[in-house]
């Protein structure tokens, strides 16, 4: 019987936005030159693994990362977008707690509605469960990679990992990096974490 395949996360390369801390749910931006880079960084790492399934963020940050990272999308998967940030999309996190008065952090205090109605941790985590289910029967014997955002990235490992969602505030996600998940003795397991190369 073969070992279980792996689940390899890549977070977007770097755009405007990423770069200057501002937070970024479905703004569409595009990557920067260094994302763009980044991007492309990951090709040499990413052909290590027998992949058998890519599923992308439908947002063309997540899009041009895959495709600059050789890897041929076979589904576009809403469930992967980012947190919706509601009224706190675009702002920094030292704007928002200016805004507020107090230390907010995203995964304790959650967002308020804006142009967008924002969504709790457990709606994050919600999706994150749904893209788990579709994806358990590839990993039985071949790797899947999911190409998406940060903080639903995040979510998703702690989904996975069996842990309360707010636990992804724990494990800080790079842009332009990728993550592996799998199993070890049979429990899920973080294999590596942030990597570059």
């Amino acid at each position: 019987m073969s070992e279980p395949g792996r689940l390899v996360l890549v977070r977007h390369g770097q755009t405007e936005w990423s770069a200057s801390g501002r937070h970024t749910g479905r703004t569409d931006l595009p990557l920067t030159a260094q994302g763009e880079q980044d991007a492309r960084a990951l090709h040499e790492p990413l052909a290590g693994f027998d992949v058998g399934l890519v599923l992308s963020s439908p947002l063309k940050r997540a899009r041009r990362t895959a495709e600059l990272a050789g890897l041929a999308v076979d589904r576009v998967d809403a469930d992967l977008l980012e947190w919706d940030y509601g009224g706190y999309e675009g702002l920094t996190t030292p704007q928002v707690r200016e805004q507020r008065g107090d230390e907010w952090t995203v995964f304790d205090d959650g967002v308020v509605p804006g142009d967008t109605p924002g969504e709790t941790v457990e709606e994050v985590a919600a999706r994150a469960s749904r893209v788990l289910q579709r994806v358990g029967p590839d990993l039985a014997d071949r790797d899947v990679v999911l190409v998406g955002h940060g903080h639903a990235l995040r979510v998703l490992t702690a989904t996975y990992l069996r842990q309360e969602p707010r636990f992804g505030a724990h494990v800080v996600l790079d842009a332009g990096a990728l993550c592996v998940l799998g199993r070890e003795h049979g429990k899920p397991a973080l294999l590596a974490w942030n990597a570059r190369r």
